[in-house]
């Protein structure tokens, strides 16, 4: 459906639906997604055309998706790993920060940042492709 903007420029609505990120190391990935965070595997597939594979992941039933990226070292898409390449960071909320954190530390992820601000208070972890993490209350 496209929709007529300020009379100008015609913009196609969307719904925002995932996001996919690339990953190095798909089964740490998972892991790390499943075990730490709760999310659940909802589907996955290889992708032939360009020698990757999928990872479809959720926190809820229906809930936005997250979609784990890998590439064959043989694929045109297996390039050199930027951390993020100008994502900056994924967030999920928790029941409890502090609980959480000794969670992910017991696991092996550190605690990179942890910030109060405005009443509130979130902390980030950094997840095994770089990417950071952030978890709040």
């Amino acid at each position: 459906m496209w929709v007529l903007l300020y009379g100008l420029v015609m913009v196609m609505k969307g719904k925002f639906t995932y996001v996919g990120i690339r990953v190095r190391d798909l089964e740490r990935s998972i892991g790390f997604y499943t075990e730490l965070l709760g999310m659940k595997v909802v589907g996955r597939g290889k992708v032939e055309q360009t020698r990757g594979e999928t990872v479809g992941l959720v926190s809820e039933e229906g809930g936005f998706l997250l979609e784990l990226n890998y590439y064959e070292k043989d694929s045109p898409y297996d390039t050199k790993y930027a951390v993020g390449e100008g994502l900056d960071h994924l967030a999920f909320k928790v029941e409890d920060l502090d609980r959480a954190l000794e969670e992910a530390r017991k696991a092996g992820y550190r605690t990179v940042l942890e910030m109060k601000a405005d009443g509130g208070r979130w902390a980030y972890i950094e997840e095994p492709n770089g990417i950071w993490i952030e978890l709040f209350q």
